[in-house]
């Protein structure tokens, strides 16, 4: 898709890179190169993978084709959560409740992830535990109630509290809700300034990394290589973090995905009193109709307001105002709030929903489709694959047992046809 050709670009114009600080530029890719373990893609998927197998003692290069965390790594709602997009009983009813309680467990180590890398590399990047899944309706209240209920009986998990409409109210001073769930070990994030972080963390360990430097191809027999306009990688493992830009490089992983638009707004500074007296304490929020609202305050006191997905790739036409609408019907009150940022940028999902992790063959793996989940499962995912190439750990398996559908209608129908569908799903966020 030449709507998501991606190479020899800056990041964009965001709250995230305005607040970022010095982003540094890495060199590209000038001649040939060997190394144990080439990872394509550098987003929080990418530069996780190649930080855990350098930490394995593994020779890593990492090839980006823009800029580290130039995509939806480093632009989107900064939320981090347990679970995956899909609903815990896709994965039951596929692989069995034995095994969607190992990967429930698993998506709980994903936050620790965070934890720990923040933790142990001194990564600034405002980490706040705490987030909220706020129900619109009584109905989707009922299903609130359900899955905490679901939640400790089947996973054990006893870190959710159900606030009804009142105690919601009095830590979200919203009057769009019935009821809300609290989860103390989410919270939320700058995934910039993770992103930039971890990779610090993975040069450090020695990873040589190299921007700019889109791959065109691949070769995956007899030992992988991946070769760049300027030069070719040779190595004995190839990771292939690329997701939505993966449909030209191997169309046969670039079906199994769609990419959707989603777009994000910032206030101007609100001054911690005002922003304190809308969410508080300062957790993360997100509803659960199905074409959702998130947000959430920033360090600097201003809300981070996202929604209005894109099955179609186009975003609003007006995009500040057409998301600040959105936000009003959340927090009528900020009505004389000015906009300071907005932008957007493509997820990738799958037919399911469920993260679509694997091997392409004997020696090239991927990770793809986090559908929306990526701040935290994506780091899960770099730990798997650098468990399998490393130690030979089988944890990735039990993800690539998912069977994951093709998009129906080919390339050029892909779209069009997830428009038709996602319209019949959407009319559900109304009853």
């Amino acid at each position: 898709m030449a709507l998501l050709n991606h190479a020899h670009q800056s990041h964009i114009d965001s709250y995230y890179v305005a607040s970022a600080g010095t982003v540094p530029d890495y060199p590209k890719l000038d001649g040939s190169q060997d190394c144990d373990v080439c990872v394509v893609g550098g987003g929080l998927a990418g530069i996780s993978a190649a930080l855990n197998l350098a930490e394995r003692g593994l020779k890593v290069i990492l090839l980006e084709g823009s800029r580290l965390a130039h995509a939806a790594s480093g632009r989107n709602g900064g939320q981090v959560i347990n679970g995956y997009a899909c609903d815990m009983d896709t994965i039951s009813n596929a692989l069995g409740e034995a095994a969607a309680k190992v990967m429930w467990d698993m998506s709980l180590e994903a936050i620790h992830i965070i934890e720990d890398r923040v933790t142990r590399h001194s990564i600034d990047c405002d980490w706040t535990r705490g987030h909220v899944v706020a129900a619109v309706t009584t109905r989707k209240y009922r299903e609130l109630v359900d899955w905490q209920a679901d939640a400790e009986r089947r996973f054990g998990y006893k870190d959710y509290t159900l606030w009804d409409k009142t105690t919601l109210r009095s830590h979200l001073d919203s009057p769009r809700y019935a009821g809300g769930l609290y989860d103390a070990l989410g919270g939320h994030i700058h995934p910039l300034k993770y992103a930039l972080g971890l990779a610090r963390a993975a040069k450090a360990a020695g990873v040589r990394i190299f921007e700019q430097t889109p791959v065109n191809r691949i070769e995956q027999e007899p030992s992988p290589r991946a070769y760049t306009s300027n030069g070719v990688v040779s190595c004995q493992q190839l990771v292939l973090a690329a997701n939505v830009f993966i449909d030209e490089l191997v169309p046969v992983l670039g079906k199994k995905i769609m990419p959707v638009g989603t777009y994000v707004i910032t206030t101007e500074p609100l001054g911690e009193a005002r922003a304190r007296s809308l969410i508080n304490p300062n957790f993360a929020v997100a509803d659960n109709q199905f074409v959702l609202d998130y947000y959430r305050l920033t360090a600097d006191h201003r809300l981070l307001f996202g929604g209005k997905v894109s099955y179609s790739g186009l975003p609003p036409a007006n995009l500040k105002a057409a998301m600040r609408h959105d936000m009003l019907r959340v927090f009528p009150q900020l009505a004389d709030v000015k906009i300071a940022h907005g932008w957007g940028g493509f997820v990738d999902i799958t037919m399911n929903r469920a993260p679509h992790w694997g091997r392409l063959s004997p020696n090239v793996y991927f990770c793809q489709g986090f559908s929306g989940h990526g701040v935290a499962v994506t780091g899960l995912a770099g730990r798997l694959i650098a468990e399998a190439i490393a130690d030979g750990g089988e944890r990735l398996d039990l993800f690539a047992k998912l069977n994951h559908a093709s998009f129906p209608g080919g390339k050029l129908l892909r779209t069009p046809s997830l428009v038709l569908g996602m319209a019949w799903y959407r009319l559900h966020d109304y009853f």
